[in-house]
C-alpha cells in the first residue's frame, strides 16, 4: 500500500486514478452511507473539486485505489466555512496559514481487507500517515475536517484523537461533527503503518504502466 499525491499540475497524468477516486467517492458516500451526494456517470463530485485541490491517493500493488482524501488550504473556499458552518462553535473558521481542510475521505474496504491490531484497516492508517506528512512537508500545523462520530472514534483508535471545534448536529442521515488535529512527527508515528511508503509525484507515470 502506498501514498500518491496529486497536485493540481498532477491531474492530467493521473487521470486513471482521479476516476477510480471518483467511483469509490460514489460507492461509499453515495451507496454505503447514503449521504445526499452528486453522482453522475457513476462517479462523486462537488464544487470543491473544482478548487483545484491536492489528492492523496492509498494505492495497492496492483494499482488500484484502495482510499483517498481531498485537501485544501482552510483560507478557503472550504467545506466547514461554506457548506457546514453550524458545526463550528462560533459559525466561523478562523482559518490560519498553518490550517489546511481535509474532506472526502474514504477507504474501499474491499481492498483494504488487512487490518492492524487495532482492526482499522491498512488503507485507513496509510492515508492517516500520508495526510499528516504531506501537511508537514507543505507547512502546515493543523487539519480541520468535518466528519462524522463514527469516524471520530476511529481516529480516536489510531491514537490521533480529534479536538471538537464545535458540537455535533444532525446532517441529513447521519450526526456530524468539525474537528481539528495536529500535523506534527508525533502524530506521524503514532499512526504509521508498517511499510509506509509515498510515491514522488514523478513516479506517477511509471505507476500507472506497471497497474
Amino acid at each position: 500500500m502506498r501514498i500518491l499525491t496529486v497536485s493540481p499540475d498532477q491531474y492530467e497524468r493521473s487521470l486513471s486514478f482521479l476516476k477510480q477516486m471518483h467511483r469509490l467517492r460514489a460507492t461509499v458516500f453515495g451507496e454505503r452511507l447514503e449521504w445526499d451526494v452528486s453522482i453522475t456517470a457513476g462517479e462523486e463530485r462537488d464544487q470543491y473539486d473544482d478548487c483545484k485541490p491536492t489528492y492523496l491517493l492509498a494505492i495497492t500493488d496492483s494499482g488500484m485505489v484502495a482510499g483517498c482524501v481531498r485537501l485544501l488550504p482552510a483560507s478557503g473556499p472550504t467545506m466547514l466555512e461554506r457548506t457546514f458552518p453550524q458545526l463550528l462553535e462560533t459559525g466561523s473558521l478562523s482559518p490560519h496559514s498553518g490550517r489546511v481542510e481535509s474532506s472526502r475521505f474514504c477507504v474501499d474496504t474491499g481492498l483494504a481487507a488487512r487490518r492492524d491490531a487495532s482492526q482499522l484497516h491498512l488503507a485507513t492508517l496509510t492515508l492517516f500517515a500520508g495526510i499528516i506528512q504531506w501537511a508537514m512537508v507543505a507547512g502546515y500545523s493543523e487539519i480541520v475536517t468535518a466528519t462524522d462520530l463514527r469516524f471520530e472514534r476511529i481516529l480516536k483508535r489510531a491514537g490521533w484523537p480529534m479536538q471538537r471545534l464545535g458540537q455535533p448536529a444532525a446532517i441529513g442521515n447521519t450526526i456530524a461533527i468539525a474537528g481539528s488535529l495536529p500535523a506534527d512527527r508525533a502524530s506521524f508515528e503514532q499512526v504509521c503503518p508498517p511499510g509506509y511508503y509515498s510515491i514522488p509525484r514523478n513516479d506517477v507515470a511509471a505507476i500507472r504502466s506497471a497497474a
